[in-house]
């Protein structure tokens, strides 16, 4: 079977969580991998109203029959990922690389006195970054050090090329937005790490060789938390008028609201390699397309907003939200090329 890479597109909160549920229930993966810098960045997935805001465990958990691994390149916070797994039930199917750093109380109070971090750059003070700097003195504590982890403890990489190997499909979950990208963001207003597919794939230890496809996140309109440029951003009224104001799953800040950039788009699609696009959020741009489970019955506005943003990108809008469910999305897959 195939290896599905999915990262965001723009500045994180693209809707990444829904997708990777929708996708782990509908293609029934064998595996669901992590990557990403740590618990600095949040999923969310709501099903049968229930709603799971992760910040550790794979958003593809409500596949009861996949296997959940967190790789190697993904800092992980003990107490977040323990409540997690008490939350989504998760305990006998989790596996965590020996060599995920690990976020300590002190990573977390060095980000949090930090100004420079917190009020500058708008750090959501999850210890991520401190951690990541840590790791690359090598002098950070790893998960194998960590009894309380012990019988999660999992060779990460061999698992995910074993079951391509043996023909089974891996799903790979990336975090945050091509913008927060270390290397091709809007520095210093991004995150520790690259973020980019190949980063991602980097995370849980595949080759690009390996790789399907790649999935690109991309919401109806773009949204930023914390500090650092936003181009097109709208005044908080006009957010508030079009229906757009959202708050952060780590943080609760409100975030910042633009209209949807093809440029942004353009490159995103560019430095991820993309070969398909989900486009999340479309009831809001247009709201009789609200539910909606058939591309023939959207309405004409929402379907010149797709064609336009395939025309822009070259690459197919294969998988439309309409909703806020898992389970309000058109899948155009079999369909589209």
């Amino acid at each position: 079977m195939s290896c599905n890479v999915v990262v965001g597109g723009f500045f994180g909160d693209e809707g990444k969580g829904k997708i990777v549920a929708y996708l782990a229930l509908k293609d029934k993966p064998a595996i669901v991998a992590r990557g990403g810098v740590g618990p600095n960045a949040g999923h969310t997935v709501i099903v049968e109203g229930k709603k799971y805001s992760l910040r550790m465990v794979p958003s593809g958990f409500l596949n009861s029959e996949c296997r959940l691994l967190i790789g190697p390149g993904v800092s992980v916070d003990p107490d977040v990922l323990v409540k997690e797994i008490e939350i989504t039930g998760i305990d006998s199917r989790l596996g965590i690389d020996p060599h995920c750093p690990i976020i300590e109380k002190r990573h977390i109070e060095q980000e949090n006195i930090s100004e420079h971090l917190k009020t500058k750059l708008g750090s959501t003070g999850s210890g991520s970054g401190a951690c990541v700097a840590e790791r690359a003195l090598r002098s950070v504590k790893t998960a194998r050090d960590v009894p309380e982890l012990s019988k999660y403890l999992a060779d990460v990489p061999s698992e995910v090329n074993e079951a391509l190997d043996k023909g089974m499909g891996v799903l790979v979950e990336g975090t945050q937005g091509t913008y927060l990208s270390l290397y091709h963001g809007t520095y210093p207003y991004c995150t520790s790490k690259d973020v980019c597919a190949s980063a991602i794939c980097s995370d849980v230890g595949l080759g690009p060789t390996r790789v399907s496809d790649v999935t690109l996140v991309l919401k109806s309109f773009v949204t930023r938390v914390g500090e650092g440029p936003l181009p097109g951003q709208l005044s908080r009224d006009e957010v508030l008028r079009r229906g757009w104001i959202e708050y952060g799953t780590v943080t609760g800040r409100e975030r910042r609201a633009a209209p949807f950039d093809f440029n942004l788009a353009r490159r995103a699609v560019m430095l991820n390699g993309a070969t398909q696009i989900a486009l999340t959020k479309i009831d809001l741009i247009s709201p009789e397309a609200s539910r909606v489970s058939s591309y023939k019955d959207l309405p004409a506005k929402a379907k010149e907003f797709i064609e336009r943003i395939e025309k822009e990108t070259m690459r197919p809008v294969t998988l439309i939200g309409t909703g806020p469910s898992i389970f309000d999305i058109i899948d155009r897959r079999r369909h589209v090329s």
